[in-house]
Formats: C-alpha cells, sequence, structure tokens
C-alpha cells in the first residue's frame, strides 16, 4: 500500500487547508478526492492552471511543458499540481483565496452570444451573457483575472479564454480572442458565431487575481491578449477607486496588431494613478510610442523603482517567452519571486 502524506495549502487570504495524499497520486486528485476543488484544466502538465510554489516538503514532478512552468520558476519551487506526486508532507503556497478552493465543483453554465465584434489586430471581442439556471439563478460570479472554457455549440471542443470586463450584476462576460489559422474555436467565430447562439461553458477558473494585501504600487505586463485579464483587473480597480500607483505595458509587434487602445486610454481617465503604454516591438518609423518590447520598458522602470526602494507588485500575462524574460528581469534586478504573479497563454 502506497505512503499517504499530508499536504498543506496557504491561501492568498492567509488560510490553510489541508488535505491527504498517497504517494501514487497528484494533488489535484487527491485533493477532489477531498472535495477540494483547485485550479487545474488540461491535467497533463501542458496549461500552468495548476500553478503552486512548494514551500517545504519533498515531491517528484513529472514531465511536463516548459511552457506552463519555467525551468527558472521550477527552481524556485513552483509546481504544477497535476503533475506533483507527494513523497513528504507538503506545504505549498497557492494564490488563490480559501473560498475559491472549497466552494464546490466548477460551474457549468450556458451563456447566449450578445456581441461578436471585429477588434482590430486579428482579435475578435465575444461578449456572452450568462442564462438562468433551472432555478433562475444567473451563476456569473468571477474574480478579475479567471477565466473560462467556452464550448464549441454541438461539439466537445473546449477553449480557455480569461474574462476582460469587470465583476457584473447582469451576468456579462467579455473576451478578447486571438483568431488563429485553422483554430477551431476561431473557425467557430468566424464562420458560424451569431447573436443569440447558446454555448455551454465551465468557470470561472484560475488563480491570476490581484494581490489585495498591503498598498505596493502595481505593474502590468501583457502581450497580445493577455491584456484581457489585465483589463479586468484595472475595470475593477476603477469602479472600486483604489489608489495604488499602477503602470501597464502593453506588448504587440507591430502596429497591424493594435486593439484595444480606446479600452486603455478610458482606463487612463477612470483608474487613478495608472499610466500606461503601448510597446510595439517591430515599429514602423512613424510610431511614436515605446519601441522595443514590454519587457524592455519594464525593466526601464523597475530599475528606477528599485533604486528608490520601491518593490512593486507585478502581473505577467501573455506566451512563454514573455513571462520568462520578465521573470529574469525581475531575479537580475533582485525583485522577489514573491512579488511576481503570472499567467501564461499556450497555443491550444
Amino acid at each position: 500500500m502506497s505512503e499517504t502524506y499530508s499536504i498543506c495549502l496557504n491561501t492568498q487570504d492567509g488560510k490553510e487547508i489541508s488535505f491527504d495524499c498517497s504517494a501514487d497520486e497528484n494533488l489535484i486528485d487527491a485533493a477532489a478526492k477531498a472535495d477540494i476543488t483547485l485550479p487545474a484544466v488540461c491535467n497533463e502538465g501542458n496549461c500552468g492552471a495548476c500553478h503552486g510554489h512548494c514551500k517545504g516538503g519533498d515531491y517528484d514532478l513529472k514531465s511536463h511543458s516548459s511552457g506552463a512552468l519555467s525551468k527558472g520558476d521550477e527552481e524556485h519551487g513552483g509546481i504544477l499540481m497535476c503533475r506533483t506526486f507527494p513523497r513528504g508532507d507538503m506545504i505549498v503556497e497557492v494564490t488563490s483565496d480559501l473560498s475559491h478552493l472549497t466552494s464546490g465543483p466548477v460551474p457549468e453554465p450556458v451563456c447566449e452570444v450578445l456581441v461578436v465584434d471585429d477588434m482590430g489586430g486579428k482579435v475578435c471581442r465575444l461578449l456572452l451573457r450568462v442564462l438562468p439556471d433551472e432555478q433562475g439563478a444567473i451563476n456569473a460570479d468571477f474574480e478579475p483575472g479567471q477565466f473560462m472554457e467556452l464550448e464549441i455549440p454541438g461539439t466537445d471542443i473546449r477553449r480557455a479564454y480569461s474574462i476582460s470586463n469587470a465583476p457584473n450584476w447582469s451576468g456579462e462576460l467579455e473576451f478578447m480572442i486571438r483568431l488563429q489559422p485553422h483554430g477551431k474555436f476561431s473557425s467557430w467565430l468566424i464562420n458560424d458565431a451569431k447573436i443569440g447562439d447558446q454555448l455551454n461553458t465551465k468557470g470561472p477558473e484560475g488563480s491570476f487575481l490581484l494581490h489585495q494585501a498591503g498598498i505596493a504600487p502595481r505593474r502590468f505586463v501583457a502581450g497580445g491578449t493577455g491584456i484581457a485579464p489585465m483589463l479586468s483587473m484595472l475595470r475593477q480597480m476603477a469602479e472600486f477607486q483604489e489608489t495604488h500607483e499602477s503602470h501597464l505595458y502593453f506588448g504587440l509587434t507591430s502596429e497591424e496588431d493594435l486593439f484595444a487602445i480606446d479600452e486603455i486610454e478610458e482606463l487612463k481617465v477612470s483608474v487613478a494613478n495608472l499610466t500606461a503604454e503601448v510597446c510595439i516591438w517591430k515599429p514602423t518609423e512613424t510610431w511614436q510610442g515605446f519601441r522595443g518590447s514590454p519587457v524592455d520598458a519594464f525593466k526601464r522602470d523597475l530599475e528606477a523603482d528599485l533604486a528608490k526602494g520601491i518593490k512593486p507588485d507585478v502581473y505577467l500575462c501573455g506566451p512563454p517567452g514573455l513571462i520568462d524574460a520578465a521573470e529574469k528581469v525581475a531575479e537580475e534586478l533582485g525583485l522577489p519571486h514573491t512579488s511576481l504573479f503570472s499567467e501564461r497563454f499556450l497555443p491550444g
């Protein structure tokens, strides 16, 4: 019979929850047996949704995608809980609040399509509304930074996308979706999606959330549609009239990729103490903004922050290369790894 160990989870809101896990099962499966719902999507070490940090104990971390968990993060105790098998009692830090881990099964609401818009830059804006369930309730609670799994009507094919609007009472869920060549969900959006369509969804999911403790400045570093969860966070900051000194770095490859510029301009007005800049990696001669990647701009400002003794909370979202580069900059300059919160967008 396999040895059984105690797994203690430390949550973002300072709480603890424990469950038993045998040496031959991963943390996600063991938690589910204890009626604890941990963030997870692929369960194969490819998406990074079940990211955590081991603060104590021994474990085996099975094969996984380097895009979901970088070597540098792994060296700091980063784990993917779907690929982690204990070899002793463990203490694992997660970025979810306790309520997000013990709320039972992940909801699977049916949604109606309200809007399908071209935002430019080969990005589609999809606006859904959660329909009432059998009891007439609209289950649309989510936290800024979380994502939903959307199912193509008439199939069992699902894709995960971050929510870009702020939590609301009307049950609306907004997504900014990069149209991928030959992508199945992209093909549905381009060829078949229409107002009034209904689709099955699953969520909200994910633990890429605003760190509410303290008043540290906030830095948001986004690449492409990685801007979506940042917009959700910033929109809630505007509603709550939060005054954290904040800066948004939005990176795109070229001017042809521009989108969400109006949304950013609105936030610069509505969010107190927010500045923002669009960073173009391969600009034309006429581009007047920052020339380079968002990580380049972030490095410039982080050096200045640290020179003043300022240690900001840094939120990273985009492709793995952007996350890895930003984490490397933070490490080289001496920003604690605990000040970094990230969500990797992987091809799907």
